[in-house]
């Protein structure tokens, strides 16, 4: 009945406009919302990868990429250049988890899915205000969360008609029953579930050190300066890292917890798990890309999930191909090819970032 009224809902009128049957249920913006996501984390990885800085960066510092890699070894723009990749790479995965919610349990009806959109996505655009006692406001970014914020709030009201009644977000709490799934299937989601905790703690914890202390000891330790260095060197350039910093912590904290709710809440289907895997393959490949050479210190709560993730993604690559059971557990010889190939990616994607590699090219 749900799905029915939802169908319903999806289809124009004979008589709508055009702008209005794109604003429709809601699904065409919150799809929007996504793609931006995607695309601007994309954009941030490969300017990353390229080493360089955007120009309002450069304007705000008063010096080029050139001139910053000249000090300590290059070692402060390596380190700038890990939180945004890292941070690239949580967009590109919240807005491939933010597409399935879409797709799939909000269009099929399901209260929670627009309430982990709404929970998640306010977490995300909030964090943008942590930027503020930095002195340092990206103009991009701002311009971006200007834009894309209308969207996705018209794309959410116009969207609760898909639910019919919405509830209240404690909808978010029950569990999915799961009691037909074999136990190797309840052990690998909670191997996924651990992995999205340890994800959403990461991130928080991350966002909690750009606020206050901006540096732990790791990182100051890998650019072999202090914090009043730093700051001798170029006043602007700590507001600059902090602002870097409370992005990234709060894009980690949004992924984290849209995938728990996603795998707390949803059937164990194929699209789920294709989503969790490409979401989770591409933000810890972000973090693990932070920047051949690159800073990869050990106090970041998020580095500390990635032996969680590791067995999030063999489990995932075990069951890809075996969405549904119905409580049947597979043979051993159907779980032995993905296992070996799950093992194959996880030992590349394990290497630690900063041994056997060089900087890129700037």
């Amino acid at each position: 009945m749900r799905n029915d009224q939802a169908s319903k809902a999806a289809q124009p009128q004979p008589d709508a406009g055009f702008l209005a049957t794109i604003v429709g249920d809601g699904v065409l913006l919150l799809l929007a919302t996504a793609a931006s996501l995607v695309l601007a984390g994309g954009f941030a990885m490969l300017l990353a990868a390229s080493g360089e800085f955007l120009p309002h960066d450069i304007a705000y510092l008063g010096m080029s990429t050139a001139v910053l890699c000249s000090i300590a070894h290059c070692r402060i723009v390596d380190f700038m250049i890990h939180d945004r990749a890292a941070f690239g790479g949580a967009l590109v995965a919240v807005g491939v988890m933010y597409t399935y919610l879409v797709l799939f349990p909000l269009r099929q009806g399901q209260a929670w899915a627009w309430w982990l959109l709404t929970i998640s996505g306010s977490a995300g655009f909030l964090s943008f205000l942590a930027y503020f006692g930095y002195g340092y406001l990206d103009s991009w970014h701002g311009l971006g969360t200007a834009l894309l914020l209308p969207v996705f709030v018209v794309g959410l009201w116009r969207s609760r008609r898909l639910v019919g009644h919405l509830a209240s977000p404690l909808v978010l709490l029950p569990a999915r029953d799961l009691r037909g799934l074999s136990a190797r299937r309840r052990a690998g989601r909670v191997c996924l579930l651990l992995g999205a905790v340890g994800t959403a703690l990461g991130g928080l914890t991350i966002l909690r050190v750009g606020i206050t202390d901006i540096f732990v000891p790791e990182d100051l330790a890998f650019m072999g300066l202090s914090a009043a260095q730093l700051q001798a060197i170029n006043p602007r350039l700590v507001p600059l890292m902090a602002h870097d910093r409370a992005g990234f912590g709060g894009a980690v904290f949004t992924l984290g917890l849209t995938a728990f709710f996603c795998l707390w809440r949803s059937p164990p289907t194929r699209a789920l798990w294709e989503a969790m895997l490409l979401s989770g393959g591409i933000g810890r490949r972000g973090i693990a890309d932070r920047g051949a050479g690159a800073d990869v210190p050990a106090g970041h709560a998020s580095q500390g999930s990635n032996l969680i993730q590791l067995a999030k993604h063999a489990q995932l690559w075990r069951h890809r191909r075996y969405p549904c059971t119905n409580g049947k557990a597979p043979s051993l010889d159907a779980y032995r090819k993905p296992t070996a190939s799950a093992e194959s990616t996880d030992g590349m994607d394990t290497t630690h970032p900063s041994t056997g590699s060089s900087r890129p090219s700037r």
